[in-house]
């Protein structure tokens, strides 16, 4: 797919189809990492991959836990001791 760079204002953008940018499940306004790689430019979204655990930690919490799920933490992994966390 082919595109323009564009004068935009003082600055040079460029047109980003939609197909595009759901293919990168980004939109606008998503914030992005932008390089040049051999000769190219490399575009990626960038991911916050821990957004939202907090919430979904506090639901769990709220929702409690089964009596088979709470059994399962009297159980520990080997060297779990020796871990440094």
């Amino acid at each position: 797919m082919q595109t323009a760079f564009r004068k935009m204002g003082n600055s040079v953008g460029m047109i980003v189809p939609k197909t595009i940018l759901q293919e990168l499940g980004a939109a606008a306004g998503t914030a992005i990492d932008v390089r040049v790689e051999d000769g190219g430019m490399i575009v990626k979204p960038i991911r916050h991959p821990r957004a939202g655990w907090a919430e979904d930690a506090e639901r769990v919490v709220a929702h409690g836990l089964t009596e088979e799920e709470a059994d399962w933490l009297a159980f520990g992994n080997e060297g779990d001791d020796e871990l440094t966390w």
